[in-house]
């Protein structure tokens, strides 16, 4: 096989797709292109145990850097790619320089949105969280005492509050919506999120916003809110969303709708470029979706990897996320877009419950908080197509391993 794989990427989409091509014996040349200066790595732990430093960043990479020359993979760090061109098959690289390619896969990720510069998003002390260099800067912020307003109650805000509450710091989280998780989960799950914040000492303001951040000398000091107050800002997290990395593909003529738009085995609009991970939009049920995911980049990276090896099969999504905020896990199993009502299951021990998501009848997706079993149970009935009776899911008593028989 001589054909040259060119990865545009280096995060775990990236990794997953040059390691599963090697576990299948092939042995096409590949060559991997980050714009950061360190080889792949975990980005999940990055605000978590990363920040808390609980985890060295050794620990974060998926393999040492002498595992790439050993498996015949041209590793290209610090280097981003500025142009595709489809019609003689090369990529520009930010040194000007040009690399043939037989087939290109990006595994371009997605960049988090970023505070108007107008109320201050370019002051000093204001953060986003995506990469190495996000968390160690961040890091050197968070001290005992110190005051962390956090802009948005998603995941990434939530993870940060809890962080920053471990640390000693005093935290204000603000979401302008009229609840946190307004986008991802149901109301159920954000008061019990909600809960566990506030018994830890967070000040969460929801249908709040954001008017504008006070600078000093550059640095952001205070924050002026919606409901007329203001609160001190020794320096602010960001967790507003990301939006896909599609500006390269689209510039190329590729088909693109927040996303790059690819089919079941992640080929785009060019038969020779495909793309995975956050960057991507594919079918799942009818719709096209784009997942932030662990899961979903591992998996559809695979699969891609699967068609290069000769071994197509579509990508079929069985998606699952977790969230770890303090001593509490939430993980989440199936997709729970578009549902229509819910169900909360206690658990069998003090604060674990779960919430059961369903659609015109149909369980679509299930969030267990700090409850196990739930989370195991409900992912086996999404996957193996079980519709549990809801009398049964009621029953706090009822063991679920009977519905998987």
């Amino acid at each position: 096989m001589t054909e040259r794989l060119v990865i545009v990427g280096a995060g775990q989409a990236a990794f997953a797709l040059a390691a599963k091509l090697r576990a299948l014996k092939d042995e096409r040349p590949i060559t991997m292109i980050g714009d950061e200066p360190v080889p792949p790595y975990q980005r999940p732990p990055l605000s978590k145990k990363y920040l808390l430093g609980e985890m060295s960043f050794e620990r974060l990479t998926y393999r040492p850097d002498a595992w790439f020359n050993e498996n015949g993979m041209d590793l290209r760090l610090s280097t981003r790619v500025v142009k595709i061109d489809r019609a003689v098959k090369t990529v520009t690289l930010s040194d000007g320089s040009t690399l043939d390619y037989d087939v290109l896969v990006l595994a371009t990720g997605a960049t988090p949105r970023k505070l108007p510069v107008e109320i201050g998003g370019t002051l000093e002390g204001v953060f986003e969280v995506r990469n190495k260099a996000d968390a160690d800067r961040l890091a050197g912020e968070m001290r005992p005492g110190r005051h962390l307003l956090v802009v948005g109650g998603g995941y990434i805000g939530l993870e940060a509050a809890a962080v920053a509450r471990k640390l000693g710091l005093e935290v204000v989280l603000i979401e302008a919506a009229e609840r946190i998780l307004r986008r991802v989960a149901a109301a159920e799950t954000a008061d019990a999120m909600r809960a566990i914040h506030e018994e830890h000492g967070v000040s969460i303001r929801e249908k709040t916003g954001l008017v504008n951040l006070i600078g000093e000398n550059g640095h952001v000091v205070a924050a002026d809110l919606t409901d007329g107050s203001r609160v001190r800002a020794d320096f602010v997290v960001v967790g507003i969303g990301v939006t896909a990395n599609d500006s390269l593909a689209k510039d190329a003529g590729l088909d693109v709708a927040g996303g790059i738009i690819v089919d079941e085995l992640g080929r785009t609009s060019d038969d020779s470029i495909f793309a995975a991970g956050d960057c991507a939009v594919f079918p799942y049920r009818g719709q096209p979706i784009r997942l932030e995911s662990v899961q979903n980049a591992v998996d559809q990276a695979e699969a891609i990897a699967a068609v290069l090896a000769g071994e197509p099969r579509p990508y079929v999504p069985q998606p699952w996320f977790w969230s770890d905020q303090y001593d509490v896990k939430l993980q989440i199993a199936g997709y729970n877009a578009g549902y229509s009502e819910t169900l909360v299951r206690p658990g069998s021990r003090p604060g674990a419950l779960s919430i059961w998501y369903f659609r015109a009848g149909d369980l679509i997706a299930v969030d267990a908080i700090n409850d196990a079993k739930a989370y195991v149970s409900g992912k086996k009935m999404l996957e193996n197509g079980i519709n549990p009776p809801k009398e049964s899911l009621a029953d706090s008593n009822f063991d679920l391993k009977q519905l998987l028989a």
